[in-house]
């Protein structure tokens, strides 16, 4: 009886799971489109920083759908590698940098504000969201890292926007996707190692 009981409730927090990864999901890959198109017409490196890490996002959340239900082994597979996805992300941001460095060009202010704003509404829905879930398993507390990522990179840019407008230089935007590679290769390391954790008790 106590079993039964012990499998309804590992089902109950799975759909619960499941529930809150299908909608952050659906956020985060629509955040990615127009955030994107926004990076690319406002010529900003940290909003494109930005848009990459929505890209991740969905895709980590769609790896995490995939690891709901599964064993600790197979979570902690999935986690390591959505550390490699965020590693990647960064390693695209940097390439984007170098290119800015020489040949600089100011990204427009007013995009830059606007649609890290929008981001930034959009991912604290997304971390509200993934609050109760971020000790539970080291999927869940991986895919709370990368949203916890998201805010302080929507709130870089959107101070960065500011900076632009004082200076009239790119030099901010570069800055600013600087410091957004380095969160980002922190996070990497971090999801990594929890998951090569996981995965030696595992086996």
């Amino acid at each position: 009886m106590s079993g039964c009981c012990s499998d309804c409730s590992v089902q109950a927090l799975q759909e619960k799971q499941r529930g809150t990864l299908q909608i952050v999901l659906g956020i985060n890959a629509g955040m990615f489109l127009v955030v994107a198109v926004g990076a690319i017409y406002g010529r900003s490196t940290a909003l494109l920083a930005d848009s990459l890490d929505n890209l991740g996002d969905a895709l980590t959340y769609g790896l995490s759908l995939y690891a709901v239900s599964r064993g600790t082994a197979v979570k902690a597979k999935v986690a390591l590698f959505k550390g490699g996805l965020i590693f990647l992300a960064a390693c695209a941001v940097a390439a984007q940098i170098i290119y800015k460095i020489f040949v600089p060009s100011a990204p427009l202010f007013e995009i830059m504000g606007a649609f890290s704003f929008l981001a930034l509404i959009a991912n604290s829905f997304c971390l509200y969201l993934l609050w109760r879930h971020r000790h539970e398993d080291v999927n869940m507390s991986s895919v709370w890292e990368c949203s916890r990522n998201d805010i302080a990179s929507n709130l870089a840019v959107f101070v960065t926007a500011g900076a632009v407008w004082i200076t009239g230089s790119g030099w901010p935007d570069i800055l600013v996707a600087f410091c957004l590679v380095w969160i980002l290769m922190r996070s990497a390391i971090r999801v990594v190692s929890s998951a090569m954790r996981e995965l030696r008790a595992a086996t």
